[in-house]
């Protein structure tokens, strides 16, 4: 019965002991490589814009500032109802409009911006959303990261820390820094590769030019970082470069999450085991450790699985007499992976999350069980949705 038990429970095991190697090993920052490529290369920006027109002031002149001398600035705005494209114009930036109703969603706008760029291809392509800041050493850094490797690359991107916010804010901005700066260096320092995120991605042309970008996919950033890997162009992380957004509202916060986390968890469903078996039959340990990362599903949903998994084993071993060694091992993965967490937080998290607030994650976990119930009943979000601007 012991073997059975320990079968049963290490599926949890494994994903929870490698949530807590990733924290661990992404706990400190990864060495700058200065790499400079052997000519100036061009570069554009493409922000993908949908109904923009109060974000973009706030935003696009400090972007088209800092783009200034390293590259030029297009604006998609897409199947807008206002005045985007004509506030991005008088803002400074180069403008395509597309309006498509039956196909929405940011990757039918990459996928616009691009056969646009076909007339005139830059040897960069940086995705920045409109909601998004970043400064122009970080340009640099991207363009000259990306031209030098030949690799899309992702900078690190974070969401402005909220120390007066609600502590389903803190907690969920805090969980966007494990997820974005933690996992994702941890990831880069064992496997040698990263997972694009969306916002401040840079990608060569050559190589953007071989994938398909329109999708209705609510994770199209996972999907094109993964179809990228598939054809050889792995994305790095290039840790100095910053991009930059704005915490979201108590309201919006439940929305984003189940956006993305529904969109994630499908994802890793359908994409997680096959790479994995693929990567493991071709040998190619990057490959597995990518899936790994892939099917761990944010560590609110893990340790609800893992508690309930231990609660399930713990009743069964009482019953049989069974012993209790596998259920012990999960116990202490769940623990090592907190400890990771509470150093990730002493490491840089405190800036995200108050210790008061930190306290109060047993409720952001009851929080975010609802959500959870629900992707059980209903499954996942399928239709793209822009988040809340409030």
């Amino acid at each position: 019965m012991v073997l059975i038990l320990a079968l049963l429970l290490a599926p949890f095991t494994i994903l929870t002991l490698w949530f807590a190697v990733e924290v661990l090993a992404g706990l400190r920052a990864l060495p700058v490589d200065r790499q400079s490529p052997e000519s100036r290369p061009t570069a554009v920006i493409i922000v993908p814009a949908h109904d923009e027109e109060a974000v973009l002031p706030k935003t696009l002149p400090m972007l088209v500032d800092a783009a200034r001398g390293r590259a030029r600035v297009l604006v998609v705005a897409d199947n807008c109802s206002d005045r985007t494209a004509a506030v991005a114009n008088e803002l400074g930036a180069e403008v395509i409009e597309r309006f498509d109703t039956s196909q929405r969603g940011k990757g039918f706008a990459l996928n616009f911006a691009k056969h646009h760029l076909q007339r005139r291809p830059a040897d960069v392509v940086l995705i920045v959303d409109a909601d998004c800041v970043i400064d122009g050493e970080s340009i640099s850094s991207m363009i000259q990261a990306c031209a030098s490797t030949g690799r899309p690359c992702q900078a690190t991107n974070l969401q402005r820390p909220s120390p007066h916010a609600s502590p389903a804010v803190q907690l969920s901005t805090f969980a966007f820094y494990i997820k974005n700066v933690v996992r994702l260096r941890g990831l880069e320092r064992l496997s040698g590769r990263a997972h694009l995120l969306g916002t401040g991605m840079a990608i060569p042309w050559k190589a953007l030019a071989e994938v398909e970008l329109a999708t209705s996919s609510i994770v199209e950033d996972l999907k094109l970082g993964q179809d990228l890997a598939e054809r050889g162009h792995p994305p790095m992380l290039v840790e100095a470069a910053n991009v930059w957004s704005s915490a979201e509202s108590d309201q919006n916060t439940l929305s984003q999450r189940r956006r993305w986390e529904g969109g994630f968890l499908a994802n890793s469903l359908r994409v997680g085991p096959s790479l994995f078996g693929a990567s493991l039959r071709g040998g190619d340990f990057g490959g597995m450790l990518a899936a790994l990362n892939l099917m761990t599903p944010p560590f609110a949903l893990l340790v609800l699985l893992d508690l309930t998994a231990l609660a399930a084993a713990g009743m069964v071993a009482w019953a049989t007499g069974s012993e209790p060694w596998p259920i012990v091992v999960l116990a202490g993965s769940i623990v090592l992976a907190c400890v990771g967490l509470v150093l990730a937080w002493l490491a840089g998290g405190s800036r995200f999350v108050t210790l008061g607030s930190l306290f109060r994650a047993p409720f952001y976990l009851a929080w975010k069980l609802p959500m959870y119930l629900s992707f059980a009943r209903h499954g996942a979000p399928k239709d793209w949705q822009r988040t809340g601007r409030d």
